[in-house]
């Protein structure tokens, strides 16, 4: 047990997140609050997915939230000057994540600035696009179709079919990923294999009483989804994530090694663009509409989540998944601080201190390893 909540430390502290706000809230628990919060959780889920890549690296992204109102308001301006929805969207995803994601990397990386300068000149550019291109007034969505994207939901029976086929697949998972090497012996870890299966079943049941009762999986939660196994993928399985792991824990060992550092910095800057402009695509589809001002402190969100998720500002250490237990927990807190009428002024004070105290125990963790 002692194991079990020592490396599910972060989930641990949501469940107990959750089970406080349903006695303080009778509506928290509902299926509808629910659904809404994970609706909610994808958009600065999204975003966390690349800033944990960046934050992996010893690096920081300011730009996501200024990415996330530039895409925002050209993919609408794009869709109103008659170009398919399609179309406007790989665009967006183009020139608005690839391009800024790729200068944010390269100047970066090229001449050796910290991200934090770069990431900020950038932050200041793109909001300005944003403000440039709509005069500073919001713009409307009128493609039904783009906006169903946003706030469409995939029918119940498909909705089971998939928590079915993901329940499984998670159980196999933690059933593989639990052999270790010992002693030349394959040997089973229990406690890593313990806390894998109850997370892959509280997830079922979670998204069972959520979705099943309601009106199903909402398409963003879907796209969230692959996202998400995507990022895992990639660090798990790939060179591309055994490098940033080197990277961010030496990166001249990194490069003595033969890493191409980079261009692998421009690359997980370029895949943070690009995942912002879609969480800005996926916003205004919620909205039906885009704002020049869509986006603002995004990036507080973000670092957060990664960063309650076990990811070291150090770089080096962190998960996918550890990233979207602390996006949740970010949800679940502005979720149950409005039930409660708390202001939006303080729910800010209580992710300032939030952030503080991860980095604080992140510190002391390493600290302990040494």
């Amino acid at each position: 047990m002692k194991k079990f909540i020592k490396s599910n430390g972060t989930f641990v502290a949501l469940i107990f997140l959750i089970i406080g706000l349903s006695f303080l809230s009778s509506s928290f628990l509902s299926p509808r609050n629910l659904t809404n919060l994970v609706r909610q959780v994808t958009i600065n889920g999204i975003i966390a997915v690349g800033m944990t890549m960046v934050i992996l690296l010893a690096g920081i992204d300011l730009s996501v939230g200024s990415i996330v109102g530039l895409a925002a308001v050209v993919v609408t301006l794009l869709m109103q000057s008659g170009l398919s929805m399609w179309l406007a969207i790989i665009v967006t995803l183009v020139a608005v994540g690839g391009v800024f994601g790729f200068f944010n990397g390269f100047m970066s990386a090229k001449f050796d600035i910290h991200p934090f300068i770069i990431t900020l000149g950038v932050m200041t550019i793109a909001r300005g696009m944003g403000l440039v291109l709509t005069q500073g007034v919001s713009v409307p969505v009128r493609n039904m179709t783009f906006a169903s994207i946003g706030s469409g939901y995939i029918p119940k029976i498909f909705s089971l079919i998939i928590l079915v086929v993901v329940l499984v697949l998670g159980i196999f998972a933690s059933i593989k990923g639990s052999v270790e090497i010992k002693d030349g012996k394959r040997v089973k870890n229990k406690a890593k294999l313990t806390g894998k299966i109850v997370l892959s079943t509280v997830g079922f049941v979670a998204g069972f009483l959520i979705f099943i009762g309601y009106k199903g999986i909402p398409i963003p939660v879907a796209i969230f989804s692959v996202i998400i196994l995507g990022g895992v993928y990639t660090l798990r399985k790939t060179k591309f994530g055994r490098k940033l792991y080197a990277i961010g824990g030496n990166e001249k060992v990194a490069w003595l090694s033969g890493i191409n550092i980079m261009r692998t910095k421009t690359m997980v800057f370029v895949i943070t663009g690009v995942l912002s402009a879609a969480s800005g695509i996926l916003l205004a589809s919620r909205l039906n509409g885009a704002s020049p001002n869509l986006g603002t402190g995004f990036e507080l969100d973000a670092i957060a989540s990664v960063i309650i998720g076990g990811t070291s500002f150090m770089g080096g250490i962190g998960t996918i998944t550890g990233t979207v237990i602390g996006a949740i927990i970010i949800g679940v807190i502005n979720n149950g601080m409005s039930l409660l009428g708390i202001n939006t002024f303080y729910q800010m004070i209580v992710k300032g201190f939030i952030i503080i105290l991860a980095v604080m125990i992140d510190v002391l963790n390493r600290r302990e390893a040494v």
